[in-house]
């Protein structure tokens, strides 16, 4: 039996997690839960897999959630980055699923690794912002790092077996989120309602706008720059809209393996737990036979620009993606409360990137540094930007 602990157990990865779990009882263990505000559903989660510790993001919510446990089971409660840190650290627990959204997720994730616990990463943007640095405290504990969004665990079973030396591409595939081939004019009314609609998968907002934005893809061609050593360039990027092949990695011989599968989440979860083995499936099976034409399109960067902002920071390496995701973070809130359009987000991206002065990072403490410098400049070009108007 594997011991897990999960890092943001109340959003859309955490969910879908214990869905695996509780399904597969005698293969896998629940130690720790780590989340944020939602201590209801925490507490939920708590009275079904009674881990031995939990955290959430801040005192208040320790308090309210010792409250809704009264009388009920009780693990040890945490709160803020120690009480992460405890949850990411535990004796006992095996496999770190790293769920949390955004570069929150970077410290936490680091301190599983030096803790020499497995990571099943959800967390994109621990690479994004971190690679050099993560990947390199990997190999030193001997920690083994398996991806868990669905596009970078296909290209982990693509590539099982093979000779990395004999990788032509990688080729990501994308939904193309709501929007793919509205006009440019169009996308300057997109609401947040709207956007919050993905056609294919179920997401916390964060990322469902990212998907929307097209950046989820940009920041995933970094995180894959990392996770398989690989330059950005040969990393391409195709938009496929039924979501069935979930990524592909083309070889020199002009073989092209692809990872076909459901569009459901709980498959390259249940991949990442299991690993070697492969854990049977909670979640329907491909049926072939009922398949629409598989078509795959070329994403348009002028539309969709935060693709390419993407591409230029991850080839530029250094600061810049944390830059880049720290901007990105902050356009998002922006565009969800309202403040800003859909097309803003990437106007805002691209300004505060052009602000900032790439170096190599440091440390995971320079690391977050350059995000808040990248947060605050984001909110400048916010205001400038709302002033024009």
């Amino acid at each position: 039996m594997k011991r897990i602990a999960i890092l943001g157990s109340t959003g859309s990865i955490g969910v879908n997690t214990l869905d695996v779990v509780e399904k597969n009882p005698a293969r896998f263990r629940t130690e720790g839960l780590a989340a944020g505000r939602n201590v209801r559903l925490l507490a939920e989660q708590i009275d079904r897999f009674r881990p031995r510790l939990v955290s959430v993001v801040d005192s208040d919510s320790a308090d309210n959630l010792k409250d809704l446990l009264e009388g009920r089971f009780k693990p040890s409660v945490f709160w803020g980055s120690e009480g992460y840190r405890e949850v990411a650290t535990a004796a006992g627990v095996e496999i770190v699923v790293a769920a949390m959204v955004g570069a929150a997720g970077l410290i936490p994730t680091m301190e599983a690794i030096n803790a020499r616990k497995n990571i099943a990463l959800a967390n994109k943007e621990t690479l994004v912002t971190g690679g050099a640095l993560v990947m390199e405290a990997a190999e030193n504990r001997g920690v083994r790092i398996i991806p868990v969004d669905s596009e970078h665990s296909a290209i982990y079973q693509c590539l099982e077996g093979h000779r990395t030396v004999d990788v032509r591409r990688i080729i990501l595939t994308a939904s193309g989120g709501p929007f793919f081939g509205w006009s440019a004019e169009d996308l300057e009314k997109v609401t947040p309602g709207e956007a919050l609609k993905h056609p294919t998968w179920s997401m916390g907002r964060k990322i469902t706008i990212d998907s929307a934005t097209l950046m989820n893809k940009g920041l995933e061609v970094i995180e894959a720059r990392w996770l398989f050593d690989t330059d950005v360039d040969r990393i391409d990027v195709r938009i496929h809209p039924q979501s069935v092949i979930h990524s592909m990695v083309e070889y020199v011989d002009g073989s092209i393996i692809a990872q076909m599968g459901v569009p459901d989440m709980r498959g390259p979860i249940s991949y990442a737990l299991g690993h070697p083995e492969r854990v049977p499936a909670v979640h329907p099976f491909l049926n072939m036979e009922h398949l629409a034409p598989l078509t795959f399109l070329q994403p348009d960067m002028e539309r969709f620009r935060c693709l390419a902002l993407a591409y230029e920071a991850g080839r530029a390496g250094g600061t810049l993606p944390a830059a880049l995701n720290g901007a990105n973070e902050v356009a998002v809130e922006a565009f969800l409360s309202g403040e800003i359009g859909f097309r803003d987000i990437s106007r805002v991206v691209e300004a505060s990137m052009a602000c900032h002065n790439i170096v190599e990072p440091l440390s995971i403490s320079h690391i977050m540094e350059v995000d808040g410098q990248a947060r605050t400049e984001a909110r400048k070009q916010i205001v400038t930007m709302k002033m024009g108007r």
